[in-house]
């Protein structure tokens, strides 16, 4: 524990910190009996610890610290309240799914890449603020899962169908979080356009299966998301918006691999697909 980076055990250690917070607070009617007072603990109990512990955290952290701290925290008690909800027999249960899905997902992204690559280690590397359209997505989602569950509460009762969707964020988390400890330093969240001295090709591991695995482990990543929430219009919107990302960015990156690395990497796109249906990436003429 000594060579990993600080933020990444301060990050563990404050998203940890809040989620037993949590927990706590929303299962100790579940272990010590219901009473109005418990109520009250259950309910309110979270809000005014995650309050007194951002409070403390400011008083004692400063800087890229407190933000790191914060943010790990935020994240671990909407971790731990999906955990809660996930325990119901209702449909809350698929949105207690999703929270810990998506809390995950971001809290995990930071924490690898202090791991991996904690040169390019930033407070965005939570990539909390990817892009407008990312949470415009997000609303849109729960808008969609708010209103079907209002007007038609028995299409978010197949919980079934939305532990496949689990199942797809587990594997496309595993296979994506693969790819970075893979790729190390050789990662980066931005495409990069200028090679550095120690830039080089990583085709070994999960690179061996797929030239993007990272990407391929996101795209059905956000798709599971959607089946989690049992939300038919956005599994199809997520699934096309997605592919359309995926597909431009793709091909920006490939543009600078190949002036990167040249027929190493023109060699390489031969052997191994980019992993996604119907991307093909950088096709030269002539070449591949």
């Amino acid at each position: 524990m000594e060579n990993v980076c600080p933020a990444a055990k301060q990050s563990l250690l404050y998203f940890a910190l809040s989620s037993i917070m949590f927990v706590i607070s929303f299962f100790s009617a579940s272990v010590l009996g219901y009473t109005s007072e418990l109520w009250a603990l259950t309910y309110w109990g979270p809000a005014l610890y995650f309050c007194l512990l951002n409070f403390i955290l400011r008083y004692f952290l400063k800087g890229f610290t407190y933000e790191v701290a914060t943010r790990a925290a935020l994240l671990g008690s909407v971790f731990a309240t999906g955990l809660y909800f996930a325990t119901f027999d209702n449909s809350f249960h698929i949105f207690g799914l999703y929270a810990m899905a998506i809390s995950m997902f971001h809290f995990s992204e930071f924490f690898t890449v202090a791991l991996t690559n904690p040169q390019t280690l930033t407070v965005d590397s939570f990539i909390l603020n990817h892009s407008s359209q990312y949470w415009i997505a997000a609303v849109t989602s729960w808008l969609e899962a708010g209103v079907e569950y209002y007007f038609f509460p028995s299409m978010k009762s197949y919980f079934w169908l939305s532990h496949i969707g689990v199942v797809m964020c587990i594997v496309g988390e595993l296979f994506r979080k693969v790819a970075m400890f893979t790729a190390k330093t050789n990662f980066n969240h931005h495409v990069q356009t200028v090679k550095k001295p120690d830039h080089r090709l990583v085709t070994n591991g999960v690179y061996s299966l797929c030239r993007h695995p990272s990407y391929v482990g996101w795209f059905y990543w956000s798709i599971g998301t959607q089946i989690i929430l049992l939300n038919p219009v956005c599994v199809v919107i997520y699934t096309l918006v997605s592919w359309m990302f995926f597909n431009e960015r793709i091909f920006a990156e490939e543009m600078f691999l190949i002036s990167f690395f040249g027929k190493q990497y023109l060699e390489y796109q031969k052997r191994v697909s980019t992993g996604l249906p119907f991307i093909k990436g950088v096709v030269m003429d002539g070449v591949s």
